[in-house]
Order: C-alpha cells, then structure tokens, then sequence
C-alpha cells in the first residue's frame, strides 16, 4: 500500500470519528469480538498497547477482522525495534507516549501513520519534523485546556492535537474549545476484563458526546 492511500485513509478514518480506541489490556482471544464492537459504533482508529497480554497476536487479529477503513496499530511504542513487529502483524497505526524521533521516522518509512506523545512544544515541533501524522498530548491531566490553548497558537494550523489521558465524555467539550481535534480514549472506554456490551455501551457515550459538540457523526 504506497503512503499516500494510508494517509488517505487516516483522514478518512479520522473525518468519520476523531476518537482513537485504546485497549490496553486486550487478550487475543477477546480482541476481533471488541474491535468489531467499536467498529459497529463508528470507531475507525483502534490502538492496542503493546504492554497488554500477546499484543502483535491481537493485533494481527484485529486487523484482519476489519474493513480497510479502519485503522489498527499499536500504542506505547516505546522501543525502535517493535516497528519491525508491527510491520508483520500488518498494523496501520504507531500511538507512543513521547516524541523519539528515530521511532518516528522508522514508522513512517515503514508505511505506518504515526502519533507521538509531547508535553513541550520542543516535543511537539521536533515529532513534526520527523513525520508525525499527528500529536498526543499526554497526560492530558497535566495539559489543562489552557495550556493547550497556548500551545495551539504556536502550532502549525494543520497540526492535529489529540488529548489523552482521563477523556471522559463529559470533558471533551472544553478540550474542543482549546483546539484539540481529537481524542485517545482510556480506561474510561475499556478496561481488561470488560465485556463487549460493556465495551459498546462506553464506545456509544463517546461518540454521542462528540457528535453533539461536533456535528460529525
């Protein structure tokens, strides 16, 4: 698949539902049942952290149970040496929580849409210049709607910011306010041992609330 058609679907995928599902703590065996859930909620940009249980088995998985309009990757990507993995696995999406630039860079050039965490616009500006697709602001609970704010005044226009960390669909609205495009959903979504109605029953919280801010869905 050349990078223009993945890129191509990341807008797509994002424009349907800016929201990225987190599943951390997802076991193979429960992953095509919970990513068909979120699918059937509108969900089109699903991360599986790779500190959760045989993640590559899950996302392997997962991918291929979905359409090509969604998009599944990893997250906490912390080492250079997991790209190499996800190529096989066939995942779309690098989610980290900070901004190595190497990993950046052997994500991007390895075909994957890549979203780095940043807390400083050092971060930030540096995650862009070695191809970030866009950003994380992680943790959210440090990065107040002002801060973000601020940092969006200083930000390529372009730059799409993604809050994650305690999103809750009762305060997405003011993170929208601050210039935030998007959001990486937690624990408030899905936790490990969750069921799938469960799992549903969160997803349709989240997309009801952005849709009222929004317009989108």
């Amino acid at each position: 698949m050349s990078e223009e058609t993945l890129v191509n679907r990341f807008e797509s995928a994002f424009s349907a539902l800016p929201l990225v599902a987190i599943l951390r703590g997802l076991k193979p065996e429960e992953s095509v049942d919970a990513v068909k859930a979120l699918y059937d909620e509108g969900f089109r940009l699903i991360e599986i952290p790779l500190n959760s249980p045989d993640p590559f088995a899950s996302i392997e998985a997962a991918r291929k149970a979905l359409p090509a309009d969604a998009l599944v990757g990893a997250g906490t990507v912390v080492k250079l040496e997991y790209v190499g993995g996800l190529v096989r696995a066939g995942a779309d999406l690098v989610v980290m929580p900070h901004a190595d630039v190497e990993i950046i860079r052997a994500a991007r050039a390895a075909g994957m849409i890549c979203v780095p965490g940043f807390a400083t616009p050092t971060e930030a500006f540096a995650a862009l210049a070695a191809g970030a697709n866009a950003l994380k602001i992680f943790p959210a609970e440090l990065m107040t709607p002002k801060i973000v704010k601020a940092m969006r005044t200083v930000l390529p226009k372009e730059a799409r910011l993604l809050p994650v960390g305690g999103i809750r669909p009762d305060n997405m609205t003011e993170f929208l306010d601050a210039g935030a495009a998007g959001f990486g959903l937690g624990s408030a979504l899905y936790k490990p041992g969750d069921s799938v109605a469960t799992l549903a029953e969160h997803a349709r919280d989240f997309v009801t609330a952005i849709s009222q801010r929004t317009g989108q869905v």
